[in-house]
């Protein structure tokens, strides 16, 4: 294996196999190279493979070209030095026409009468392909002035802070459809059923012992009223499951176990429990939670005693005690 054919060979051989392998073979995401290493083995026998056959078939060769007689080994030569001659003139004809040059032979018709102490000068054409560079470098530079200076187009700073918006849109864009990229500040309340399955899935298998399955409470809190221990709403229940209750006596940190769009489904799945009826519901613990980012009119009256109603106005929370006239 001693020609640079051998090794082309050699090396498309081991690029084809490679990617055989990667599209073959089921890995996910992945590639299939990191997923399963193995294939890193098959590839190196592959190549000794590969490296054999072209051993061999180089050996048959040279067995052969020992066995031809004198004038057979001359004419074979000739036959392979004209196979190589054919293979390269056609790029060496294509080079000769970029140089625009005449050959030594020719140099003659072009010699000037200008004569320094027996150093002549030719008049040789300019390489085309320099010529054509020149021409598209007009026309570049006609483009580009008629462009931003008649036009007024978009200049290099304006291209610029369009880019950088676009860039930042795609990175928004990318966080809020890569869930495991969520976090206390960027959760938001999911609505889509897979997603509320999957929070009741998750919920059922590590939550239920606490907090029962429909939510009303045993060990831990009730999760149907309108009380909260550390506040309600998406961010702080999804704060809470991330990092856990009260210390000492509350609920234990799940980011450990739940992945970050694991615990935005089961924070959004909670969150929905609120306002059914559970069948032995726990007695409210906390305090009430209001959603500073209600709309303003959205006014929740409650009941106090038979003389008082309480009127709690979500934006900001006003409290008026009505006492009740005898008529």
């Amino acid at each position: 294996m001693r020609t640079g054919a051998s090794y082309l060979r050699v090396i498309a051989f081991l690029i084809l196999a490679f990617f055989l392998l990667e599209f073959t073979i089921d890995s996910g995401e992945q590639m299939a190279i990191e997923k399963y290493p193995i294939i890193w083995a098959v590839l190196a026998v592959l190549l000794i493979f590969a490296m054999a056959v072209e051993v061999i078939s180089e050996s048959l060769k040279r067995i052969l070209y020992q066995g031809m007689s004198p004038d057979a080994r001359e004419r074979y030569d000739l036959a392979e030095a004209n196979k190589k001659e054919e293979s390269f003139g056609w790029i060496k004809g294509q080079y000769k026409n970029l140089l625009g040059s005449k050959p030594i032979e020719k140099e003659g018709e072009i010699v000037l009468d200008h004569n320094y102490d027996g150093i002549k000068e030719l008049d040789n054409t300019l390489p085309p392909w320099w010529v054509y560079m020149f021409y598209a470098t007009i026309i570049f530079a006609v483009i580009y002035l008629v462009r931003y200076e008649i036009f007024n187009d978009t200049n290099q700073a304006e291209e610029y802070d369009i880019a950088v918006t676009e860039a930042r849109a795609e990175i928004e864009e990318y966080k809020r459809t890569a869930k495991d990229l969520v976090d206390v500040s960027t959760v938001v309340l999911l609505t889509e059923a897979a997603d509320l399955n999957a929070g009741k899935a998750i919920f059922t298998a590590n939550c239920v012992v606490c907090h029962k399955a429909d939510g009303g409470g045993g060990i831990g809190p009730n999760l149907t009223d309108d009380y909260w221990i550390l506040g309600g709403g998406i961010k702080n229940v999804f704060n809470t499951i991330s990092e856990g209750g009260r210390a000492g006596k509350g609920m234990v940190a799940w980011k450990t176990d739940l992945k970050p769009a694991e615990m935005a489904q089961v924070a959004s799945y909670v969150l929905g429990m609120h306002g059914i009826t559970p069948a032995e519901p726990k007695d409210p613990e906390g305090e009430i939670w209001i959603d500073p980012d209600a709309p303003v009119d959205e006014v929740k009256i409650e009941v106090i005693d038979s003389t008082q109603i309480e009127v709690i106005i979500t934006e900001d929370t006003v409290e008026m005690d009505l006492t009740a006239k005898d008529e």
